[in-house]
């Protein structure tokens, strides 16, 4: 008797969504199906925490991708008079310092992630504004549960992004001792040169070693972003600049990062019109809703499968 064919059926993951032998996006390390996409695993996950804030592209650059910036943030109620600072990163990757002066500084790239990190920033924010000043670090030791989230207490707005060439902001009005000084040289040695772009929103240009990268935090829907990329690169759009090379994308907090490696001596400048003309050609691409291509679609699966999810 012939045996009956049966046919494996293989895991197929949804553009935007993260497969069950992926890792979590949590940042756990662990497998999304032995933690967040098991039932019961995990602490909540949000996939897109700082969704709402006018400044959501440069947060998650500022916590994922850009070693030294600040950003002044403004708070609105009771605490509109506190002088806040978010910081990519603390000394000792602090969630929060509170200075003499009774400012906060608020610390993005952290040790802790509880599965919300806009609600972890609010939980933390909340310790910093209950300390007195000079109490100096504040962190959670264990998930911070329900309460305000990072959104529900700044006065939204564009954020004013400084990126620093390394982390003397730390010592800047303080006197250094040894052991902030030996945190501030391990700090130092993981700075990459990087450079945030003026004319558009969100692209950081940066060198690691002898290359150089642009990286562009972008807040368009993942499925709408890939078929516009894909349309720009069967047309030859996808060029930032002459030798630069687009070659994949971030995933990060439910947004998209396309990267392009650059010319060694690109630098930033030269990329302020070039992202700006990319730009409306990325604008137009996104308005076209005919259907892809088969060219283009064979364009957008290769994108797809250049993804590499950060969290």
């Amino acid at each position: 008797m012939a045996k009956k064919n049966r046919t494996k059926a293989s895991a197929v993951t949804p553009a935007g969504e993260v497969g069950p032998r992926q890792p979590c996006p949590c940042g756990s390390g662990k497998r999304y199906k032995a933690c967040h996409g098991a039932p019961g695993g995990g602490q909540v996950f949000v996939k897109r925490p700082f969704e709402g804030l006018a400044s959501e592209c440069d947060i998650v650059a500022l916590r994922e991708l850009v070693p030294a910036a600040t950003a002044s943030l403004t708070l609105q109620g009771e605490y509109a008079d506190r002088v806040v600072k978010l910081c990519t990163l603390l000394p000792m990757a602090a969630p929060a310092l509170v200075r003499d002066s009774g400012e906060i500084w608020l610390g993005l790239q952290v040790q802790h992630n509880f599965g919300d990190p806009a609600r972890d920033l609010g939980a933390v924010l909340l310790e910093a504004l209950a300390a007195d000043p000079g109490a100096g670090m504040v962190g959670l030791t264990a998930p911070p549960g329900p309460g305000p989230r990072l959104q529900d207490l700044v006065a939204d707005g564009a954020l004013a992004v400084e990126v620093h060439d390394g982390f003397d902001y730390w010592v800047s009005d303080m006197e250094a001792n040894s052991e902030l000084a030996q945190a501030l040289e391990q700090a130092e040695g993981a700075a990459s040169p990087t450079a945030r772009l003026t004319e558009v929103t969100a692209a950081y240009w940066t060198r690691m070693g002898a290359k150089e990268h642009l990286r562009w935090v972008m807040p368009e829907p993942e499925d709408a972003l890939l078929d516009a990329l894909a349309r720009l690169h069967v047309s030859g759009d996808d060029v930032i600049v002459p030798d630069a090379r687009f070659v994949g994308m971030f995933r990060a907090h439910g947004l998209l990062t396309p990267v392009w490696d650059l010319a060694v001596g690109t630098g930033a400048e030269p990329l302020e019109e070039a992202a700006t003309s990319f730009r409306a050609k990325l604008d137009a691409a996104l308005a076209d809703t005919s259907d892809l291509t088969t060219e283009q679609r064979s364009a957008r699966n290769g994108l797809a499968n250049r993804q590499v999810t950060i969290r």
